[in-house]
C-alpha cells in the first residue's frame, strides 16, 4: 500500500522544488504532478521534481494522448527514466475532450487513440522497433537510440467502463480521479480486469480541520460535475485527520495499491503531515 502526494495545479510552479525537496523527507512513496491546459506541463514538472529528490516516484497524472505525439513521448519518458531509474510512473489518459477540442487536438475516437497512444509507447519504451498504422497512430519503423534499462511502468487515467477495460488490456496500471468512493473500486477493478500485478492509483482531495467540509465545497461540487454524482457522493479526506486517515486507509482496504492526496491550501504539507500522524 503506497501513499503519495500531488503537487496541486494551483500552486505556483517555483514552489514545486522546495515542495518536493520537503515531501523527499516525509513517509511517503510519491509525488504527483499534473498536465491541465493552461497549467503547466508534466513532463518539465516531473523532471523538475526528479532533480531535486533522491528518493520519491514522481508520476505523472496524466498527460492527454491527444497532446503528445507516443515517439515524442516515448523519447521524453526515456530520457527522465535514464537519469532516475525506478522512479517514474507515465500516466496517459483521453484528456478533457472540452480542452481538446479547444486547441484542435479532438481525436475522432479517443478510445482508438489511448490504446494505440499506450501500445507503441511501451514499445518503444522496451527497445523495439515499431510500425504501426492504426486509427489514429501512424510510426512505421521508429526506434529509440537511447530506451532505457528499467523501463518506467505506464498507466492510464481513465474512468469509463470501456476505458477501464483498456486499460487492463494494454497498460500497467489505472489512474481513477478524485471523489470515488471506495465502495467503487472493487467493481472499477472487475472492470480492469486486469492480473494482480497491475497498479490501481486512486486520487483524493486532502484538507485536514475543523471546517474543512466547508473550505472543500467548491471542490466536491466541481467534481460531482465531472463524476456525474452528487456533491454529497464525492469521498473525500477531509475532517479531522483521523477522518481523513479513515478515508485512505478505506481505499486501501477496498483495492486501491496506491492513494495520492491532493492537498489544499496555502500550506498543503502541513494536511499532509497530519494525516500521516493519524495513520
Amino acid at each position: 500500500m503506497r501513499l503519495g502526494v500531488m503537487f496541486d495545479r494551483d500552486l505556483a510552479p517555483e514552489l514545486l522544488v522546495p515542495f518536493a525537496r520537503e515531501l523527499d523527507g516525509l513517509d511517503v512513496a510519491d509525488l504527483w504532478v499534473v498536465e491541465d491546459l493552461g497549467w503547466t506541463g508534466a513532463v518539465s514538472s516531473a523532471a523538475t521534481a526528479l532533480a531535486v529528490t533522491e528518493r520519491l516516484r514522481v508520476g505523472i497524472g496524466i498527460t492527454p494522448a491527444p497532446l503528445r505525439n507516443p515517439a515524442l513521448l516515448a523519447m521524453e519518458l526515456a530520457n527522465l527514466a535514464r537519469l532516475h531509474p525506478g522512479r517514474l510512473a507515465a500516466g496517459i489518459g483521453h484528456g478533457v475532450q472540452d480542452w481538446m477540442r479547444q486547441v484542435g487536438a479532438a481525436a475522432p475516437s479517443p478510445i482508438a487513440l489511448l490504446e494505440e497512444t499506450i501500445t507503441s509507447v511501451r514499445a518503444l519504451l522496451r527497445g523495439e522497433t515499431v510500425t504501426l498504422h492504426g486509427q489514429a497512430v501512424h510510426l512505421d519503423g521508429v526506434t529509440l537510440v537511447h530506451p532505457p534499462a528499467e523501463p518506467p511502468p505506464v498507466l492510464a487515467g481513465v474512468v469509463k467502463p470501456r476505458s477501464l477495460a483498456l486499460s487492463g488490456r494494454v497498460a500497467q496500471g489505472t489512474i481513477i480521479p478524485e471523489g470515488l468512493e471506495p465502495a467503487r473500486i472493487p467493481g472499477i477493478l472487475e472492470q480492469i480486469g486486469a492480473a494482480d500485478d497491475h497498479e490501481l492509483v486512486a486520487f483524493t482531495h486532502l484538507c485536514v480541520g475543523d471546517d474543512a467540509r466547508e473550505v472543500m465545497r467548491p471542490a466536491a461540487e466541481g467534481q460531482a460535475g465531472f463524476l456525474g454524482v452528487a456533491p454529497e457522493e464525492v469521498a473525500m479526506a477531509a475532517g479531522s485527520p483521523e477522518e481523513a486517515a479513515a478515508l485512505v486507509r478505506a481505499l486501501w482496504e477496498a483495492g486501491a495499491t496506491t492513494v495520492a492526496v491532493r492537498p489544499m491550501g496555502a500550506d498543503p504539507l502541513s494536511h499532509v503531515r497530519k494525516l500521516l500522524a493519524a495513520l
